[in-house]
């Protein structure tokens, strides 16, 4: 069972799955730096709020209201509607989806043009076609 378990393994595929898993977990660390730290304060500049602070109370908890944040309200069992968490999350969605996008429309286009190019002569042809070429050449 080891041997089948480390064969499995040690297949190209599993093993190139494995770094695209860890390269998109870092990927996405990185989109949700830049929705966070840069998207949501360039449009809290225009809103006068930040995305993340957005939200509605649906039912008040322990004491009543207003909440300073999001994690007061909670703290306090507040029931929340957190629109500005779904709206970073749907922007996160769109950048990640974007950028596999244009990796994949990439990897496609130069599989195209790899496909297009015509594959160089076996070294056999190639040195007969030379020694045919020096032959009629001498007549």
């Amino acid at each position: 069972m080891f041997k089948e378990f480390r064969d499995f393994i040690a297949k190209g595929n599993v093993l190139d799955l494995a770094v695209g898993i860890i390269i998109g977990a870092a990927f996405t660390a990185i989109v949700n730096s830049f929705v966070k730290d840069v998207i949501s304060p360039i449009i809290g500049m225009f809103g006068k709020a930040d995305l993340d602070s957005l939200f509605v109370v649906l039912r008040d908890g322990d004491s009543a209201g207003p909440y300073p944040t999001i994690d007061a309200a909670q703290k306090l069992h507040a029931v929340t509607f957190n629109y500005g968490r779904f709206v970073n999350s749907v922007i996160d969605f769109l950048l990640v989806a974007f950028v596999v996008f244009l990796i994949v429309r990439t990897a496609n286009k130069a599989r195209k043009k790899e496909e297009a190019a015509p594959a160089a002569p076996p070294a056999d042809v190639a040195l007969l076609t030379e020694i045919r070429d020096l032959l009629a050449a001498k007549k």
